[in-house]
């Protein structure tokens, strides 16, 4: 029967009826609570990944004293340092490989963290023993690199490149005796054989097992910017030491 064929009194009752489930009282069941987003996981690669340049100095004093971590990279000037932090945190000219070895000679500082928040440095040194560096330079940068690995306060790991087909010269040797106790004491130290891609299977173990003896409490390890060998294992090392509980 349509609507308007309805009489008037049976209408009003139609239209004035509520629904089942309004006359019931019932409320619709509440929504399950939102499960929050997970934070995104941090890897080590990943944390490496946001390098950037922080400062360079030329002298100790120009250098800001800072209260995070800070992990110094040295070695010779063709030991493959550049080449190094360049793998490691993914950039292909974050720091300056000279085509004059020996010519940079300033302390670079990249931070790594979030943006606007650092919570660790890379100290990159300049390399040492170049023959075509006069030797005053030489002299003058020896100096100022063991006041910076004896002094820096909040230093907290050494890297030692070394290319093992040349194994340590005599500037290496006094490096680690310059380091060994601040190494006793705690500071973290690694040896990190570059160029390993050179070595045959049995010439990398011989140098890796040197070098572990040589460290004299650290570590060693071997590493290949170009096969990429060794770069997740060292990028986890430097998370390590960073974010090690005090």
């Amino acid at each position: 029967m349509p609507a308007s064929a309805v009489p008037g009194a049976h209408r009003a009752t139609l239209m004035a009826t509520p629904s089942k489930a309004a006359s019931s009282g019932s409320k619709a069941p509440p929504k399950p609570p939102q499960a929050e987003a997970a934070p995104p996981v941090v890897t080590p690669m990943g944390w490496m990944h946001t390098a950037r340049f922080l400062t360079t100095a030329a002298e100790l004093f120009h250098l800001p004293a800072l209260e995070v971590p800070e992990i110094a990279f040295v070695g010779r000037s063709n030991a493959g340092k550049s080449t190094c932090i360049n793998t490691l945190t993914q950039q292909k000219q974050l720091a300056f490989a000279s085509k004059k070895p020996g010519r940079t000679q300033h302390i670079n500082l990249f931070a790594l963290g979030k943006q606007g928040i650092t919570d660790t440095v890379l100290a990159d040194l300049p390399g040492y023993g170049y023959a075509a560096v006069p030797k005053q330079d030489k002299i003058r940068w020896q100096k100022v690199m063991a006041n910076y690995l004896v002094t820096r306060e909040n230093l907290k790991g050494i890297v030692l490149l070394c290319d093992p087909r040349l194994g340590m010269t005599e500037l290496d040797e006094v490096l680690l005796e310059v380091v060994r106790p601040r190494v006793e004491e705690g500071l973290k130290f690694l040896i990190l054989l570059t160029k390993a891609d050179k070595l045959t299977r049995s010439d990398g173990a011989k140098a890796l097992s040197i070098a572990k003896l040589q460290a004299g409490g650290g570590q060693a390890m071997l590493f290949s910017a170009l096969k990429k060998q060794g770069v997740d294992a060292v990028a986890q090392l430097m998370w390590d030491w960073s974010h090690e509980a005090a």
